[in-house]
């Protein structure tokens, strides 16, 4: 029997938050937009998780510790008032959204969420492709830690931004832009990956004309090698495990993916920041989750040498579907209610 949807748990920063009540590689390369610089490490995992692994979740969560003031070093969510805490962010965003619909302002179809860090090369362009997708498509840029302007740009565009003056995280960029999101529809995508509207439209139409509550983007990453990358393997074990093989390596983890208004009720705006975790609730739900479009986001990314050189995305993406299987157990049991002869 599954359990309600909600209950705690540690959150990727390290405090306890409360979730909703309401029922490469291919994370885009690996990051929200820009993204890819941010996060530093995935934060506090559940105890269940097994020892084998606490060394690695140990390490990861040092990297969360207040930087020195003026570092700007990616960890914990700072607030542009100097507060830690994706709460706190979350909170922001949604007293955003309510003011908005408090004046009387018609809701949009589509939100389209684009968090961003230093892109001022594509955001432009990215922001006017975007609203292509349709007169009430709403832009959301959710501007962290920029310094070079991909504020003012996305704004002179015509997307609405919630700005940071400091990184907050890899991905949790997405939780906030969620958070502030007034469409039926959500589009998730990268301030560093252009994307035709043509392209973009596919995800929103079959959410919103075909009823799929989470319309994935069809890349499993490359898996005709003889090494496979772990983050492919990953993917394909939390399908698995959450009886989905036919997802294969398809993930929320990847852009472009869309989501609908009960999706996002259902899995709650705040377990966004951990993909594979938002992934897990909503198939484990039962929400409508299939790809609909291959894009190749392998092939999309730039190369980020310097970060993969201090700080691989690997070993955080891995991290976090370990907290997504930990999470499964949690619903079901220790072999993620599979019998014996399911394993």
């Amino acid at each position: 029997m599954r359990k309600p949807v909600g209950g705690s748990r540690p959150n990727r920063r390290g405090s306890s938050a409360r979730l909703s009540g309401r029922p490469g590689i291919g994370r885009s390369g690996a990051g929200t937009s820009g993204g890819r610089n941010r996060r530093k490490g995935s934060g506090a995992r559940a105890a269940r998780v097994p020892s084998r692994i606490s060394a690695r979740k140990s390490s990861r969560r040092t990297l969360f510790r207040r930087p020195a003031a003026g570092a700007g070093r990616a960890g914990r969510p700072v607030s542009s008032a100097g507060g830690f805490g994706l709460p706190e962010q979350l909170e922001r965003a949604g007293t955003e959204r309510m003011e908005d619909e408090r004046s009387g302002t018609d809701s949009p179809a589509v939100s389209v969420i684009i968090p961003v860090m230093n892109e001022r090369r594509l955001i432009g362009r990215i922001v006017r492709e975007s609203r292509k997708i349709g007169p009430s498509a709403e832009v959301i840029v959710v501007a962290n830690g920029s310094t070079d302007g991909s504020a003012a740009i996305a704004r002179k565009h015509g997307a609405r931004v919630i700005e940071f003056s400091a990184p907050l995280g890899h991905d949790v960029g997405r939780s906030v832009g969620a958070a502030a999101a007034r469409g039926d529809v959500l589009l998730f995508i990268d301030g560093d990956m252009l994307l035709p509207a043509s392209v973009l439209q596919t995800f929103v139409d079959r959410v919103r004309m075909d009823g799929i509550d989470v319309a994935l983007n069809n890349y499993s990453g490359p898996t005709a090698k003889k090494i496979v990358h772990n983050v492919v393997l990953a993917k394909h074990a939390l399908n698995a495990m959450l009886r989905r093989p036919d997802l294969m390596g398809t993930s929320m983890t990847a852009v472009p993916h869309a989501i609908s208004r009960r999706a996002l009720d259902a899995i709650g705006a705040e377990a966004l920041s951990v993909p594979p975790l938002a992934h897990a609730k909503a198939v484990h739900f039962g929400l409508r989750v299939h790809p609909v479009r291959r894009v190749n986001v392998g092939r999309l990314n730039l190369p980020r040498l310097r970060r993969e050189r201090t700080n691989p995305l690997e070993v955080l993406i891995v991290g976090d579907h370990l907290e997504a299987i930990d999470w499964l157990n949690g619903q079901t049991d220790g072999r993620g209610g599979m019998r014996n002869d399911g394993r």
